[in-house]
């Protein structure tokens, strides 16, 4: 898994137990899908349609860094799907997993359209063929 994102607890982040807010850290996750699904399908017109059961397994403390990770479950025709975990790296502790969110490719009228991709991208590979007249 490749932790992309790092986030910064704050007391406006926090619940009235003073740990991280649940809702909070799903918006943080939903947000971080969304830029994920939109580097790899090079379309900002991408929305989510589905996040699985999620597990919270430990919490964050005002003050602790959490990091948000992404990986690629599958492809779909016009979707893709991925897999999340958010660890404290202050604690090493897993703070949650999401085993799969659905986010799906949209054209300009916000209707599903297919997207042609097959396996993740790199940017460096991308510059590389650029670079190379590919």
């Amino acid at each position: 898994m490749r932790f992309h994102t790092r986030k910064w607890v704050k007391p406006e982040d926090l619940n009235p137990n003073k740990t991280l807010f649940g809702g909070k850290l799903l918006a943080w996750i939903d947000e971080e899908a969304a830029l994920y699904s939109i580097v790899q399908l090079e379309n900002p017109h991408v929305v989510t349609k589905f996040m699985s059961e999620i597990n919270f397994m430990a919490s964050a403390q005002q003050g602790d860094i959490v990091e948000i990770g992404i990986d690629v479950i599958s492809f779909g025709r016009t979707s893709l799907v991925l897999r999340c975990e958010v660890r404290n790296k202050m604690t090493h502790e897993t703070i949650i997993t999401v085993d799969r969110i659905t986010m799906v490719n949209l054209d300009e009228n916000g209707k599903p359209k297919p997207h042609g991709k097959t396996q993740v991208e790199y940017v460096k590979d991308r510059l590389s063929a650029k670079d190379s007249g590919l």
